[in-house]
């Protein structure tokens, strides 16, 4: 249920969408930190790194919402009305979400359901992990003479099976990054083997720029085995393509192989 506004408010209701980055605390922007500055209420996600809290006024409400799908309290539906109701009670809301709010964060959703009761909205945009993470472990996303483009994609859609674009993705030369696929890896894999991909390079990066993260260089058809040898786990994305073999611990592996094929 969404509340009539208190009468007297002191702030006029805005909800400000604020990409958090993709885990280190730093990587947020200026303009991102500038708002928490200001905020009367901070709702955020569970892959945001809570320093960032400590940007925000001491007299600030700070909301955990998770991302528990299977939670209703923290349904989509939820947390729309929980924005709606702070807005319009307390005033300043920075809706604080992990990554950019516009890549596979729902951000647009937010935005609209607010705009539907005249509230002020505006967007900081932050850096996607699909990104940012591969760029700080220098594996660029495009490469002369190796990628000329990219994919960034869901590894699962809405209904849960593998998103149909990544079998498009797998026949291209781009660089292709996965999120939200680490639980299918094999399936994931398969489609790339599929296409005669078997020595292709692939990068699994879990937990990006945090300080528990974990990055692990193989080829598409050890990358299963690497993700459950390491137990890795979401959140973690995946970097298919040749770009992947400017990694430096890639060495050795083409090392292996060129070792193979002289016997």
């Amino acid at each position: 249920m969404i509340l009539s506004k208190i009468e007297n408010s002191v702030r006029e209701p805005k909800i400000t969408l604020v990409g958090a980055g993709p885990g280190d605390p730093e990587l947020i922007s200026l303009k991102g930190v500038k708002a928490i500055n200001c905020a009367d209420v901070v709702i955020y996600d569970a892959q945001v790194n809570e320093a960032l809290l400590n940007h925000a006024p001491e007299k600030a409400i700070k909301i955990f919402v998770g991302d528990k799908a299977d939670d209703e309290s923290f349904s989509q539906d939820a947390v729309n009305k929980l924005m709606i109701d702070y807005a319009l009670n307390f005033g300043h809301v920075v809706r604080l979400k992990s990554g950019d709010p516009f890549v596979f964060a729902k951000g647009f959703e937010e935005v609209d359901f607010a705009e539907s009761y005249s509230i002020v909205t505006e967007i900081i945009p932050g850096i996607s992990s699909a990104l940012g993470v591969p760029g700080l472990h220098r594996i660029p996303m495009t490469y002369r003479n190796l990628s000329e483009s990219f994919w960034v994609l869901s590894g699962i859609n809405d209904a849960g099976e593998i998103s149909p674009d990544l079998c498009v993705a797998a026949k291209s030369k781009a660089t292709v990054v996965v999120l939200m696929g680490i639980d299918r890896i094999r399936e994931i894999a398969a489609i790339f083997q599929n296409e005669g991909k078997h020595k292709l390079p692939v990068a699994v990066i879990e937990n990006g720029s945090s300080i528990n993260e974990q990055m692990r260089i193989a080829v598409v058809d050890t990358i299963a085995e690497v993700v459950e040898d390491y137990g890795i786990s979401t959140p973690a994305l995946l970097v298919f393509g040749d770009v992947v073999s400017l990694h430096p611990s890639f060495d050795r592996i083409r090392d292996f192989y060129e070792v193979l094929a002289m016997q």
